[in-house]
């Protein structure tokens, strides 16, 4: 985008209930990203928050006989807590209910006032309050909502409006100029033909309700929270009263979103920003669902696990493996305890964790834990290239938003890796004083791979891979490391004295 800093998002939920695996999908695939593009040298700002203006919050804390704010700040702590154990390194943190997020809300919309983008009709039809959406009548099955397959309100209300119609051209020019405004390219098509198919004007306040960010122009009215929400992609880097922060910053290059809310990010939003003279995105990626036992997983059906049920029995590091190397990212996914524990113990337990067990304990038998340095007369090794192969293709495929195919990439090293061992058994070479200078090569060659795999699998098991690097004898923390140079063979320094410590990752039961 021509600016010196990456700005990525994940969209900001609601705070009604609390965080379930589903919801942490979508962060820990945002942390993933961030910390991968830290890892190359870029110059991250990762944001999230909370989105706490919602109808479904009035109405929740007023059955607990408490004001909105009082029960807003009484859930998000929660979700805090919950991305701090998920180890999520976001730069900022925005809630909706904080002023410096407010007056910048109201600083935008009263551009759009000013420009003319505003106009005072009358809503009536369906709305869908877990959506918090104005529905149309075509998107209905059976008078349900079809997200949430509940009945949805019809409404009739005095609201302002913002032309959203007269932008389809301007959008479909968008999608066409730039086909990677919206991801994956069948939610791309889902988008365009939406917006062929004709747009409605957007009810962008409501009335009746105190609960929100008053019109700057008409207070009755308090700012709909979904533009509310957008907004906060703007308001958090600076919009309207830190113009150096925001021009460093701004457009955002990536919003990580759901799939449920693509129209918002990618018809709504741009419009608005369009609207108001400021630039559009880079991308918005649309994620699909996390499903269990074939349902989507929601608080409101009962199939919402809260993350922690799953980290007290994994970890957070094999947690966050697992989700991103499961599924691909812009579809849908079924999870289960059962296909977590193979998983855990095919890759982590047998693959990673063994490999490096097998090496450090041959370290420490053979050399006293010292890195041998390689003989000219040792074992060749394609390990090298291998790992130049692999660490081309993650990056390849960590900046076209695909972890799946990116943890692939990685895993391709430590299979190498544990197949070379099989093949050169050093377990063997030790027991034969003439074959040492063979010894030292296989054991080098080795440990060099567990130090890159150290760095490669930093994003994605951050405290996994500093316990990785610690043990192999090197100094310093393994995220200051950059790639590609980081990645290049030769880099683990003879001499260096190594520990074999706890295994990496212990083999769970699969009764």
């Amino acid at each position: 985008m021509g600016r010196d800093r990456y700005f990525l998002t994940s969209a900001i939920p609601y705070v009604n209930a609390e965080p379930h695996v589903g919801t942490a999908y979508e962060i820990i695939a945002c942390d993933f990203i961030a910390r991968y593009r830290r890892l190359r040298g870029d110059d991250v700002w990762f944001l999230t928050g909370t989105d706490e203006h919602s109808l479904n919050v009035a109405r929740s804390s007023a059955e607990r006989g408490i004001t909105p704010q009082e029960w807003v700040d009484q859930m998000v702590p929660r979700w805090i807590d919950v991305w701090r154990r998920l180890d999520i390194s976001y730069d900022d943190f925005i809630r909706t209910s904080e002023a410096r997020h407010a007056e910048r809300v109201q600083a935008f919309v009263q551009r759009l006032h000013d420009r003319g983008q505003i106009y005072l009709g009358t809503y009536t039809g369906p709305y869908c309050a877990s959506c918090e959406e104005f529905k149309q009548e075509k998107e209905l099955i059976d008078g349900m909502c079809p997200i949430h397959e509940t009945p949805v309100e019809m409404l009739e209300e005095e609201n302002y409006f913002f032309p959203l119609s007269k932008y389809q051209d301007q959008l479909l020019a968008l999608y066409e100029e730039h086909p990677g405004f919206v991801m994956p390219g069948f939610r791309r098509n889902e988008v365009v033909s939406f917006v062929e198919g004709g747009l409605n004007d957007l009810s962008i306040s409501r009335s009746g309700t105190d609960w929100g960010i008053p019109l700057p122009w008409d207070p009755k009215h308090v700012i709909y929270v979904w533009v509310d929400a957008l907004l906060n992609y703007a308001t958090a880097v600076g919009f309207g009263t830190d113009d150096e922060t925001f021009a460093s910053l701004w457009p955002a290059d990536l919003h990580i979103i759901g799939k449920d809310i693509v129209r918002f990010h990618a018809v709504i939003w741009p419009a608005l920003l369009m609207a108001a003279g400021e630039a559009v995105p880079g991308t918005v990626f649309g994620h699909g669902f996390l499903h269990v036992g074939g349902e989507k997983m929601s608080k409101s059906r009962g199939t919402g696990v809260h993350p922690n049920e799953l980290l007290d029995l994994f970890g957070t590091d094999p947690y966050r493996y697992y989700f991103m190397r499961q599924f691909a990212f812009g579809s849908d996914g079924d999870y289960s305890i059962e296909s977590m524990t193979a998983r855990h113990n095919a890759d982590l337990a047998n693959g990673l964790g063994n490999l490096a067990s097998r090496v450090l304990a041959m370290l420490a038998s053979s050399f006293d834990g010292v890195i041998p340095a390689p003989s000219v007369e040792g074992a060749a090794s394609d390990l090298p290239e291998v790992i130049a192969s692999a660490a081309a293709r993650y990056d390849e495929h960590m900046l076209a938003v695909a972890p799946q195919q990116a943890l692939d990439a990685v895993w391709s090293v430590v299979d190498r890796a544990n197949g070379y061992l099989v093949e050169r058994a050093p377990w063997k070479l030790a027991k034969d004083p003439d074959r040492l200078a063979e010894l030292q090569s296989v054991l080098y060659a080795s440990a060099e791979t567990l130090r890159v795999l150290a760095v490669l699998i930093q994003p994605i098991m951050p405290t996994t891979a500093q316990t990785l690097w610690t043990q192999l004898g090197q100094p310093g923390q393994v995220d200051a490391q950059r790639l590609p140079a980081a990645s290049s063979w030769g880099l683990l320094a003879p001499g260096s004295r190594t520990f074999k410590g706890e295994g990496l990752f212990p083999r769970l039961l699969t009764d």
